[in-house]
Parts: C-alpha cells; structure tokens; sequence
C-alpha cells in the first residue's frame, strides 16, 4: 500500500510541475488571461487555466494507482465535466446560473455511481440512514456547496492551492486512520497535483488557477470527505470534513451573511474576504496567505483530532472553533453593514 501512496504522491507532483508551464503558455496563445480590475488585487495580466495542470497530474496519478471501480469512475468522470465547466468559463465568462447548473450535473454524476452521503451519524441519535431521494440533494448540496466554497477564496496567489494541500493531507490522514485506501490514494493525489501547481501560483504567480482549478479542488475534495471522512460510523463523522474544509467554509458562510445583510446578490463579488481584511491591515500578499495556511492548518490539525476524542470533548472542540472564528470576522470587519453613506458593524 505504501509504495502506491508514494507513486501517487510522486506522479501528481511530477506531472503537475511539467505540465503546469506548457499550460500557461497555451493559455496566453488563446488569450485566457485574467486582466486586472479594481477588485482584483494583481497589477498586471496574468494567464489563468493553470486548472488544467492540476486535472490531468490527478488523472494520471488515480490511473496508474488506482483500479477503475464505480466510484472511482465517478469521481474521475465527474472532475472531468468540472474541468470542462471551468475551461469555458474562464474562456467566455458563464453566467452564475449556468455555472451553477453545471455543478449540479457534475454532482449527479457522483450520485449516479454511487459516491453519496448515504447515511449521517448524530450525537444522542445514532447513525441515520437516508433514503435514496434526501442522500441524493445532500450529497448535491455538500458538493456544489464545497466548490463554491474552494472558488470563492481564491483571490490571493497561493491561496486555494495551499489551503487545498493542507485540507487534503488532512483527509489523506483521516482516510489512512479508517483503513480506506482508495480516498487515501486520492487525497494524496490532490495534494500532490496542488504543491506542483504552487511552485509557480505562489506570490508572485506566474499563472491562476481560475475556475478550472478551483472549481476541479473544490470537486474533488467534496468527493473524497464523502468517501471518507462522511462514511465513518463515528459520532463526529460529520464534523470532521467540515472543520477540514473549515476555512473556506467559514469565509464564505460570513460572505453570504455580509452580502445578505447588505442587500446585494450573493454572488456578486466584494472585497470583504479574509484575505482582503488582512491585507487591509497592513500584511503583504505572501504574509496574508501564509497566515491564512496557518489557520488552514489549525483547523484541519483540529478536525484529525476529533477522532481521538469522545462525543462531549468534540462538541465543545466545535463550539470554541466556531466562537473564535466569528469573534476574529467581526474584529477584522468582515460583518460591516453598508446602507447608503452610514456603515455600522454588526454586534455579536
């Protein structure tokens, strides 16, 4: 087992390293550059679909590591239609609800070969097992939820590719824990496809990731947390995937509060993010990205120890991360209500 581990690891870094820069070069012959904007913190065009890299470096490592079953099919095949939603939108800018339906689609394709959340363990309930119909929207739910999530942090070099490789290792280790091999194999995968990207995504980049990576990591570790982390019969099973993918949870879950009590649409994009906050403090790109790793890290070290613990000692585990979590939003800002000239911060 551990020689495949380290083949998959191996492979992804490798291939994601080559084939990243013959990625960029392709994208400035078709013009797929993300120029500069008042939102956007970079200064100067910069080539983005450095997505594809990470999609194939994964494809190449689950191949040669992993056999073809059910669900690894569907995992594979459901990246695939991701990456190909995220290719043309990088290219012609789709609509929110047409993204939106694409995601869906790309998470039936999971349901369909059986990656799903087909059953939940709650304290003082036990393990409930769904029916086909609610195991089906959940397991849609978690994954669209998850790629926005993963797309909606990716605004500062580095930023969703480190905190992906942290999130994945996390869910390598858990799956290690559980004995279930295959999400092993493709946690370490992702994490590899992610460290090889990083060599030229890290401040300064040299290319984006755009929606074809973020949206392919947010898909693939959606995916794994239900093959893994989601099938275990542990009290917190539940809380482990999402103290995980804690940070870009949490980021995105203050960004639909703060739009929502701004009255504007949820997708429309500002620059209330953590990242926008800690560089409005004052820190460089690579200091606010290096930070937010360390609270990725936190979170995740966090989330693997919840399986070392009884059901009482995780709940107050969840409780104190959640408070101090909402506690740093409202000291960085991230709640600030605008209406018209005044600005007001909202009181916790």
């Amino acid at each position: 087992m551990n020689k495949y581990i380290w083949l998959a690891f191996g492979l992804a870094l490798l291939v994601a390293y080559l084939a990243t820069p013959v990625v960029r070069n392709l994208a400035i012959k078709i013009g797929a550059v993300d120029q500069p904007n008042a939102r956007k913190v970079h200064k100067f065009p910069i080539p983005r679909l450095g997505g594809l890299g990470m999609y194939l470096s994964f494809m190449v490592a689950l191949l040669f590591t992993l056999p073809l079953d059910a669900q690894t099919y569907g995992v594979l095949l459901g990246a695939t239609l991701i990456v190909i939603l995220g290719v043309i939108d990088d290219l012609v800018e789709l609509s929110p609800k047409v993204k939106l339906v694409g995601q869906i689609l790309a998470a039936i394709t999971l349901v369909v070969f059986d990656v799903r959340i087909s059953n939940l363990t709650v304290p003082f309930e036990g393990m409930i097992f769904l029916g086909d119909f609610v195991s089906s929207l959940l397991t849609i739910i978690w994954v669209v939820g998850i790629v926005n999530t993963v797309n909606l942090i990716d605004g500062l070099d580095g930023l969703a590719a480190g905190t992906s490789a942290i999130t994945a290792l996390t869910l390598f280790l858990v799956a290690l824990q559980k004995g279930q091999f295959v999400s092993a194999i493709m946690a370490i995968a992702l994490m590899g496809s992610a460290l090889g990207f990083l060599k030229y995504n890290f401040n300064p980049a040299k290319i984006f990731m755009g929606d074809t990576g973020s949206m392919f990591l947010g898909f693939v570790l959606a995916a794994i947390s239900i093959e893994g982390a989601l099938k275990s019969t542990a009290t917190i099973a539940l809380a482990v995937p999402i103290l995980a993918l804690g940070f870009p949870i949490f980021d995105t879950t203050i960004a639909i509060v703060r739009r929502y009590l701004n009255r504007v649409p949820i997708f429309q994009a500002d620059k209330g993010h953590f990242h926008h906050k800690l560089v409005e403090k004052g820190l460089s790109h690579k200091q606010a990205v290096l930070v937010i790793y360390g609270i990725c890290a936190c979170l995740c070290a966090t989330a693997f120890f919840l399986l070392q613990v009884n059901s009482k000692e995780a709940a107050l585990t969840c409780l104190f991360v959640g408070g101090a979590l909402l506690f740093i939003a409202k000291k960085l800002g991230m709640l600030e209500v605008k209406r018209g000239q005044t600005s007001k911060k909202l009181g916790i």
